[in-house]
């Protein structure tokens, strides 16, 4: 064990989880007493920020690189929050790029074992659907939000291995899952921190909207989207 994880150990820090490094940069490069260790192939980045310690990651796009670095982090770092932080997609005409959503449940969208008589949605071992999210967290973030006067929804986020930018396509999340933004990662790590009895959150800054041209908006949106998203993070760092 090396002597970061043993520092670590004897403060739990918090977790912070990106897939790009555009939604992590920013609060690698805050870090005070940076220092990086690779597990996984993964580089985590342990700091403080606010003089509490903390480790940050980028985990890569998908559920497969979010759930591995989930994962190592609540293996090696036994974190007592998790954020993924990030950019979504809207499901529901009412957000609109660089609008922020607070999960309070995730889902994975893509897992359907329905032909044999399960909800869609459902995974299987655990029987279930939804992830709760961490609510000290999220009245955290609602209450920074506010103060902020950033223009933000509580609701569910749906995640699947797909970049998802068909309009009927997402009807039929929002329909069927009561989901109000999607993306890539969140119901992984959600599964993982689950499992692992590790609170945790899920922040999107919105890309793209309903009706748009998905790829256009979320290009033209991404940077500042994951500027409000990392802004929100740290206020949360701050006060959990």
């Amino acid at each position: 064990m090396t002597d970061g994880i043993d520092t670590l150990k004897s403060e739990a820090p918090i977790g912070i989880i990106g897939a790009m490094e555009s939604e992590v940069s920013s609060l690698i490069s805050r870090l005070d007493g940076h220092r990086v260790e690779s597990l996984c192939g993964i580089d985590f980045h342990l700091g403080r920020l606010f003089d509490k310690p903390v480790v940050v990651a980028r985990c890569g796009i998908g559920k497969v690189f979010a759930a591995m670095c989930a994962t190592a982090m609540i293996l090696n770092y036994s974190p007592r929050l998790v954020i993924n932080t990030g950019v979504g997609g809207a499901l529901i005409p009412e957000l609109k790029p660089l609008d922020i959503v607070f999960s309070d449940r995730l889902c994975q969208q893509d897992m359907d074992t329905s032909a044999l008589g399960d909800p869609v949605g459902l995974i299987s071992g655990i029987n279930r659907i939804y992830f709760d999210t961490d609510r000290r967290a999220l009245d955290i973030l609602v209450r920074a939000a506010h103060g902020e006067g950033i223009s933000h929804r509580i609701g569910g986020i749906a995640t699947a291995d797909r970049f998802v930018s068909d309009y009927s396509e997402k009807l039929k999340i929002a329909d069927t899952f009561g989901a109000v933004a999607c993306e890539m990662e969140g119901g992984a790590i959600a599964q993982v921190a689950f499992v692992s009895k590790t609170p945790f959150i899920v922040v999107r800054a919105i890309s793209d909207s309903l009706m748009g041209d998905a790829s256009m908006e979320y290009a033209a949106f991404l940077p500042r989207a994951a500027e409000i998203s990392t802004a929100l993070t740290l206020s949360l760092v701050r006060e959990y």
